[in-house]
């Protein structure tokens, strides 16, 4: 194993190794206020960007923004063209750029975009589009691909499921991840917002789930028709409505997954994707947590179902 492989492995476990995990994210979860939950934030890795929240939305972004800084700093570590590995694991990063992109003039909250440094794919591009139609082309002329359509809803649809795409192709330990993400993903915007998938979003899907899944005409005929690569995601869940339940399993398979590729003896890539595994599902859980301690210390199901 190549020594940069090996010290990318020693710092990602290290990175892991200072977060809050399961918990942490309760002793944040039960504070009985925001402030409550904000002071015990400070005593983690979060606290570098969580200092001037003052609101839940606030501190949320701030525990996104750790976890993209510490991909960063991981990326940096990887040997000469190592850093292509993450790009599609932090693909949320430059599509919630886009989505404040697509809302910029209806709010007057935007903040300021994730800085993705070498883990970008076309923010460059996207940063200068001032309408849906050049969000479209932008998109197009770049590894995310055409999306179909240029309504804000197609835009953000379309770099969702090819993030799906391209995590799949380009990182094997996380294929299976990324085939869940798009059964979930699938589900929700045929069954629950009533909606057909444009021709671009429909191939990325069929890439990962087969062509019969995404053309079904109903939630159970879809479940019964996804590979069972993909099928673990919805096990149990018989209605649209229980998807929140999916999502949950999703996320601790995430972890299940991520924690295992950690413990593995070889330094190498496995290792890296096992960490950028659990640091995103830290994040995420903090997120929740924050929201918890926001409601008066009282948590929510779906913290409790991945916590």
């Amino acid at each position: 194993m190549k020594a940069g492989w090996v010290a990318a492995a020693v710092r990602a476990k290290g990175l892991v190794g200072r977060h809050p995990g399961a918990d942490g994210a309760r002793e944040i979860a039960a504070g009985p206020t925001l402030d409550d939950g904000l002071r015990r934030l400070a005593t983690t890795p979060y606290a570098r960007y969580a200092r001037p929240a003052t609101n839940l939305p606030e501190a949320q972004r701030a525990v996104s923004a750790t976890l993209l800084w510490h991909l960063r700093v991981l990326a940096g570590w990887l040997p000469p063209g190592g850093a292509r590995l993450l790009v599609p694991l932090a693909a949320g990063f430059e599509i919630a750029n886009v989505v404040d992109v697509l809302s910029d003039g209806r709010r007057t909250d935007v903040p300021a975009p994730y800085r993705l440094g070498a883990l970008e794919t076309a923010w460059r591009s996207l940063a200068r589009a001032d309408t849906p139609a050049q969000v479209r082309a932008a998109l197009a002329a770049s590894p995310w691909g055409d999306p179909g359509a240029d309504t804000p809803w197609a835009l953000v649809t379309g770099m969702r499921m090819a993030a799906a795409r391209r995590t799949a192709l380009t990182v094997p330990p996380a294929r299976r991840w990324a085939q869940g993400r798009a059964a979930l993903l699938t589900a929700r915007e045929r069954f629950v917002q009533g909606r057909s998938l444009p021709d671009p979003v429909r191939r990325d899907a069929a890439r990962l789930l087969g062509t019969r899944a995404p053309a079904a005409a109903t939630y159970q005929e879809f479940h019964g028709r996804l590979p069972a690569a993909a099928r673990w995601v919805l096990s149990g869940v018989e209605e649209p409505g229980g998807l929140w339940r999916a999502e949950a399993r999703w996320w601790r398979t995430v972890l299940r997954d991520g924690t295992a590729l950690l413990r593995e003896g070889r330094y190498g890539p496995r290792v890296v994707v096992g960490a950028v595994a659990v640091l995103s599902v830290d994040a995420w859980r903090v997120r929740a947590a924050l929201e918890s301690a926001a409601r008066g210390g009282r948590p929510g199901e779906v913290f409790d179902a991945l916590v």
